[in-house]
């Protein structure tokens, strides 16, 4: 079993940064690929970013392409989502998400989930 705690959102305007933390707890930290995913007002979950298990590949979702960075520290059992350039659009709740597979990830079929944490960007 794996444990996620997201934190770090919070109400930004447009134009500015957040940066989101996820800390795992549980089995060995380093084994696990790690993802972020967002669910705007009544939207469905959307990939946002993916990890690898040394944090060597990433993969991003175009909307996110050069605004967002994915990263993580093994050392304090932790992933991280910088976020740059906020859009209104980005406005969603942010799950942290772990598997054993870089590709499950990406894919949206992760098999521990975070519980969320809110951003709000006003225009």
């Amino acid at each position: 079993q794996v444990q996620l705690v997201e934190s770090g959102g919070g109400l930004v305007q447009a134009g500015g940064s957040l940066r989101l933390s996820c800390a795992a707890s549980g089995r060995t930290f380093s084994r696990y690929a790690m993802g972020w995913f967002r669910q705007g007002s009544g939207k469905g979950r959307e990939f946002v970013a993916a990890n690898s298990r040394s944090g060597g590949n990433t993969y991003y979702a175009d909307p996110v392409k050069g605004r967002f960075t994915i990263s993580r520290d093994n050392a304090k059992n932790t992933v991280y989502l910088q976020m740059n350039s906020l859009k209104p659009e980005d406005k969603a709740v942010y799950y942290c998400a772990a598997d054993d597979a870089f590709g499950t990830i990406v894919a949206g079929r992760c098999t521990y989930w975070g519980q969320g944490t809110q951003v709000t960007v006003s225009s």
